[in-house]
């Protein structure tokens, strides 16, 4: 039988330009998940062994594990700075998949909460209750515990918003809509809100909003409970900015572990990719993001 002398269609990235765009930008999309998520099952079983040998050599009498928790606004930076904290064999770290701890990214209960911290044997319990950041001071008193600390996470909004609205569309719109027509009900988003912020949320036209501005004015909001909690003036809470994490990851991460009383670890910003933020490109304010970390 005679072959045919068409050419043969070359499938994959030579093929179709379309196409090899969209593979590469699920490439791209399931490495981001992969690194956010740490879903890596080589480095999570290294991360696990390395947690379990220094339990042996150096673990804690249950009950004196150093509660963390990991607040501030989705999109914000917060897995980055997990993953790190994570790298460090001293710390446990309850993120919100975890399951023992959180149900629906929102934590289970105190009591629950409590005990798993209790139970640790590490020197550090980290948590991130992002969904639960309203109630940072009130962790922070839970009975029964080693006194702990806070680490609220920020960045820059308008990155924060692309972010957002990139990843959940129209999610902090929907809140804003449901808190000013009151219906928000239980909901995280509108918990613990003052009369002011809740006049400033009334005033908008939500039907001609765009998901972006509403991204910026959440962040408005929800930052703001870090003065409206009295966090500013604590010394058991450390503002960090994402900005100046990448800016310059050593000089963050040893500010951070110096509110920790740890020795500098470079392990926890290895992962960290040194770059200038967007923001900081488009001012020629010196500091520029970074001013609330000083």
């Amino acid at each position: 039988m005679r072959a045919s002398s068409r050419p043969i269609p070359r499938r994959g990235v030579h093929g179709s330009p379309h196409r090899a765009a969209r593979a590469l930008g699920a490439h791209r999309g399931l490495r981001r998940l992969v690194e956010e998520d740490r879903l890596n099952p080589v480095e999570r079983a290294t991360t696990a062994w390395a947690k379990r040998r220094w339990r042996r050599a150096h673990g804690v009498t249950p009950g004196q594990a150093t509660p963390v928790y990991v607040v501030g606004l989705q999109r914000s930076g917060t897995n980055m700075l997990m993953r790190g904290l994570d790298a460090a064999p001293q710390f446990q770290v309850h993120n919100e998949n975890d399951r023992r701890v959180f149900h629906r990214f929102q934590l289970r209960s105190d009591a629950v909460l409590s005990g798993a911290i209790r139970s640790s044997r590490h020197a550090y319990v980290i948590v991130k209750p992002l969904c639960e950041t309203h109630r940072v001071d009130e962790l922070l008193a839970l009975p029964d515990l080693p006194a702990g600390r806070a680490l609220w996470v920020w960045r820059d909004v308008d990155d924060r918003a692309r972010s957002e609205v990139a990843k959940f569309g129209t999610s902090n719109l929907d809140a804003l809509r449901a808190i000013a027509e009151g219906t928000i009900g239980a909901g995280w988003q509108g918990q613990r809100l003052d009369a002011e912020s809740r006049a400033l949320i009334g005033d908008f036209d939500y039907m001609a909003m765009s998901p972006h501005t509403a991204a910026a004015l959440f962040w408005y909001i929800r930052n703001g409970l870090f003065f409206r909690l009295g966090l500013a003036g604590r010394d058991d809470v450390l503002l960090c900015s994402y900005d100046a994490l990448v800016a310059d990851p050593e000089a963050a991460t040893r500010r951070l572990c110096a509110f920790l009383d740890l020795p500098y670890d470079p392990r926890l910003c290895a992962h960290v990719e040194r770059r200038t933020p967007p923001a900081a490109r488009s001012t020629s304010t010196p500091g520029y993001g970074h001013s609330a970390t000083s």
